[in-house]
């Protein structure tokens, strides 16, 4: 007996920052931010607004459309980066505000790929006898962005999406995940302060390296090239084809990275699920918001196949396949 995914549930801020807003902060403009990453505005949270904010507000409509109440969820699994705080787990927190009292919770941390990380896990306790686990991709990107660096600032957003999953059938539901991760290269995409190595300091944040830094160019191969084998892996596992996909839901980083993957498996155009122009990069929420237009749009249907593939810092990269 497979997992199934229930109900889908997204939620974004309201404060919407352009590229015209950009503009106006670092040297930029909006044909080289549209060129280079396809982004045009995203989302950022107000003063005071955290990352289980928006969880709460994703993780309410996933219940919602599941038809599950809190009270009867065993497992909460939030994907993040940028948690309300170091300890407690943010999963903890949304636990008590959801009044999801028999809940066990925790955080995941796998940056872009957290969310299949943690559908990944969730899949396998579902198999083991769990009935009901909330699966949460929330990110406060805004809160580890440099503001000053052209490079990095125009990517990232906020937002959060939820999936809640139960018991399926055999022939539907998540079919099988795909996790991996190469820590040799965990400088490609990294934070390197504000942790145990470099604690939170007057220098580590005047030397902002409590802040993203990325290697553009190198991470873009790599991206392409690991989310295409995460891709091939799940076909591959399920004995089915790229033909037979009927939705390609990759994490939303870069408009060039998505084409790119779509090219090389042979996707069309309408079956790459894109919002990137409208959120930017959202981290772990980037799928979980992407899955829940794609289901609101009805864009996926009752037996459509679905692709689900990320790539992030850890380097970690990642893959699933689910029958609708």
């Amino acid at each position: 007996m497979n997992s199934a995914i229930l109900g889908t549930g997204s939620y974004v801020p309201n404060r919407v920052l352009t590229n015209a807003d950009l503009e106006r902060m670092v040297d930029t403009s909006d044909t080289w931010i549209v060129e280079r990453t396809g982004i045009r505005e995203r989302r950022l949270v107000e003063p005071g607004q955290a990352c289980s904010d928006l969880a709460l507000e994703a993780a309410q409509r996933a219940l919602l459309a599941a038809n599950v109440k809190a009270g009867d969820i065993d497992l909460i699994l939030m994907a993040t980066c940028t948690g309300d705080t170091p300890l407690p787990s943010t999963a903890c927190l949304l636990q008590h505000r959801l009044g999801a009292t028999r809940a066990a919770a925790c955080d995941i941390s796998a940056a872009c790929c957290g969310f299949v990380y943690a559908l990944s896990i969730a899949d396998a306790y579902i198999k083991n006898g769990m009935r009901y686990v909330l699966v949460i991709g929330a990110e406060v990107m805004s809160s580890i962005t440099d503001w000053t660096d052209r490079n990095t600032c125009v990517l990232f957003g906020d937002g959060a999406g939820a999936v809640v999953l139960g018991q399926g059938s055999s022939e539907t539901g998540v079919l099988s995940t795909h996790l991996h991760a190469n820590g040799r290269l965990s400088d490609m995409i990294h934070v390197p302060g504000g942790g145990s190595k470099e604690p939170a300091s007057k220098d580590v944040l005047d030397n902002k390296r409590c802040f993203v830094k990325m290697k553009g160019n190198e991470t873009f191969k790599i991206a392409v090239k690991s989310m295409e084998e995460a891709a091939q892996e799940a076909v591959r596992a399920n004995g089915v084809t790229l033909d037979d996909v009927d939705m390609f839901i990759p994490h939303q980083a870069n408009m060039r990275i998505l084409n790119a993957v779509r090219q090389r498996l042979g996707f069309s155009q309408e079956k790459l699920m894109i919002n990137l122009d409208k959120f930017g990069n959202t981290s772990a929420a980037s799928i979980p918001l992407a899955l829940d237009e794609a289901v609101l749009s009805q864009r996926i249907q009752k037996g459509h196949l679905v692709l689900l593939a990320a790539f992030g810092a850890g380097l970690t990269w990642a893959s699933a396949l689910v029958r609708w």
